[in-house]
């Protein structure tokens, strides 16, 4: 199967790196011969019009510059901090409002099929993801079932000068890096669905920087109450797609200190969570000198993810995961 032309967006736009208008894009597609129009008489406003669908759509690996004249400028996220500031003074809202999910029941697939759209949305996000799997815990008995996050994750902050990530570490090396947790759900329809998984991961992202709920289906009258636990408890929400590049951050989580006295209990009580602290301990006292090869280490430890929404829409129809109707619509499937 080739391309989906907003996979042929993807690529031009991370081999163009800057931030770059809708002609460009479609100029880059056509020199590398990415997607066949299949003789369409405006090819170039197809582009445009695709351009514009990633940011509606609240897709997390583009993002836009409006200019002069009403017209805009688009980027890959992942390239946001080596673009200059003055260029990213302005960068427009977009909407919160979810694509809309094709109907049907959801019991065909299973909870943990959803980790690697949530590790792909989380890696256009700058965070790795690691599942945490309860099954290996020494601790077997019931009082500790709340105390495992299903994902684990760390975002490091980019700086761009080895002299600045040097000084940073020399002052506070917990500066250089966030601890995050995630609890994932199929769905949350009612309010005391919404009660018992908030709560459950209010306690077991209590050792991170930031917790998270996650939830594929989401009912939307709990929105009000939702924002009140959030205030409240400082859980972020996050409404996971089966296009994972559009999932959505309902509500920010709010930034917490480490606890290291749980982070030392659920290294001794679970393996996969002690490897990855390991591994990260490794990443951020390295020397210069290993970095990079520490980093892909790092990543090829952590989750698995996608590269492209054809491969996520592959995956999904594997896993009898519903698509979102804007997948069917713009013909992946």
């Amino acid at each position: 199967m080739g391309m989906t032309l907003n996979d042929a967006i993807i690529a031009s736009l991370d081999e163009i790196k800057e931030p770059t208008t809708y002609m460009q894009v479609y100029k880059k597609i056509m020199e590398r011969n990415y997607y066949d129009f299949r003789g369409g008489k405006t090819p170039w406003s197809t582009v445009s019009a695709s351009l514009g669908n990633f940011i509606r759509n609240r897709d997390s690996r583009v993002k836009r510059i409006p200019q002069k004249g009403g017209n805009f400028t688009y980027f890959l996220s992942k390239y946001e901090s080596e673009i200059s500031i003055t260029a990213l003074e302005v960068v427009d809202n977009v909407s919160t409002t979810a694509p809309a999910q094709v109907s049907g029941p959801n019991q065909g697939f299973d909870e943990r099929s959803l980790h690697k759209l949530l590790s792909s949305f989380l890696k256009s996000t700058g965070v790795l993801s690691k599942t945490i799997f309860h099954e290996q815990s020494n601790a077997k008995d019931s009082n500790q079932k709340w105390i495992h996050p299903d994902m684990i994750g760390i975002r490091f902050l980019n700086l761009h000068t080895q002299t600045s990530q040097a000084f940073l570490k020399a002052i506070n090396r917990l500066g250089t890096f966030e601890l995050l947790a995630y609890e994932i759900k199929k769905e949350i329809k009612t309010d005391y669905e919404l009660k018992k998984c908030f709560f459950q991961a209010v306690s077991n992202s209590s050792w991170a920087n930031y917790g998270y709920l996650v939830t594929f289906e989401l009912n939307d009258v709990l929105i009000d109450e939702i924002k009140r636990l959030n205030q409240a408890f400082g859980i972020g929400i996050i409404r996971l797609s089966s296009n994972p590049f559009e999932s959505e951050i309902v509500f920010p989580a709010k930034y917490k200190e480490l606890d290291f006295i749980t982070i030392d209990k659920l290294c001794k009580i679970n393996p996969d969570f002690e490897r990855f602290v390991e591994q990260v301990e490794k990443y951020i006292t390295a020397d210069s000198r290993y970095i990079s090869a520490l980093g892909t280490e790092l990543t090829n430890f952590c989750d698995s993810f996608f590269s492209s929404e054809t491969e996520s829409a592959t995956y999904c129809k594997q896993k009898n995961i519903p698509l979102d109707k804007l997948l069917e619509d713009n013909g992946v499937f």
